[in-house]
């Protein structure tokens, strides 16, 4: 099975937001970095942070920080970790983390616009996305006063939260996993981490439905520690069904409720988009 890369980038075009349109165009067109970033830009509060329904679910204009974790993620991807944006975004996470150094997941101001119901703030810091925003951080080299601060959180809330990770916050360590300085710790963790994730989280049943994570979101790239989880027949079965999953209009679809019917048509083009750079990564795409 195939994915139809014409088809998802019609689908793209009719359906997806202007960030996604720039980011397709760029991975399998002619598009340029710069589009993608002026495209991005718009999402950036004056505060530094990113908000704006940056985070599809999240629908209000306030900075949050898993905003941050995919802006991070979009310029990494396109290769220009821009020093301003990034640099900016980090002083804002300097003025919101936690006496240990992390951010919360979600900020109080969640409800200055609409949003699923699962962003409930607590006030306390999380890995999910701290991790994520760190490790996104140390795989450019990019030095800033907060990292070290959130590098140390993430090591000392590891022990005890291993247990009790939920499937996204699990992605979001791995890939502060993936690229810690500290190898020989990071292996360690990894080791206890992905006993939970075989034993756990993920749904090794390729036509599962519902909200799972399946092996390749925990290995989005053959290089990624994730991949060491899974025989070859296993990813190459999720390979052929990701594929298979693409819809008759183009693109992938989501797996559950969204606040709003334009977060829809907006995470339907950013999964589009994640499931063909994986085929991509594995080298299944024409």
């Amino acid at each position: 099975m195939i994915a139809d890369i014409a088809a998802a980038g019609e689908f793209v075009l009719r359906e997806a937001r202007l960030i996604d349109r720039a980011r397709f165009a760029f991975l399998f067109g002619d598009g340029t970095a710069t589009a993608v970033v002026a495209a991005l830009a718009p999402y950036q509060n004056e505060d530094g942070g990113f908000g704006n329904a940056l985070e599809p679910d999240l629908r209000g204009p306030s900075s949050q920080t898993v905003p941050v974790e995919h802006a991070f993620s979009i310029l990494d991807e396109i290769g220009r970790f821009d020093a301003g944006i990034v640099g900016d975004a980090c002083d804002w996470l300097s003025t919101v983390a936690t006496e240990g150094g992390g951010v919360p997941f979600v900020l109080r101001t969640v409800v200055d616009g609409p949003h699923a119901p699962w962003w409930e703030p607590t006030g306390r810091a999380s890995l999910n996305p701290t991790a994520g925003i760190a490790g996104l951080l140390h795989k450019r080299g990019f030095a800033h006063r907060w990292l070290a601060a959130a590098t140390a959180y993430c090591w000392s809330a590891l022990p005890a939260a291993i247990a009790t990770l939920g499937q996204d916050d699990t992605i979001s360590l791995l890939r502060f996993l993936d690229h810690a300085p500290d190898r020989p710790r990071a292996e360690e963790v990894f080791a206890a981490l992905g006993e939970r994730i075989r034993g756990e989280l993920v749904a090794l049943d390729p036509q599962a439905d519902g909200y799972v994570k399946m092996p390749l979101d925990f290995a989005p790239r053959p290089h990624s520690l994730g991949r060491r989880l899974f025989d070859d027949t296993t990813i190459d079965a999720h390979l052929v069904a990701l594929a298979a999953r693409q819809e008759d209009d183009g693109g992938w679809p989501i797996t559950w409720e969204t606040p709003s019917t334009a977060a829809v048509s907006e995470w339907r083009g950013f999964h589009t988009i994640r499931a063909l750079c994986t085929l991509d990564a594995y080298g299944r795409l024409a």
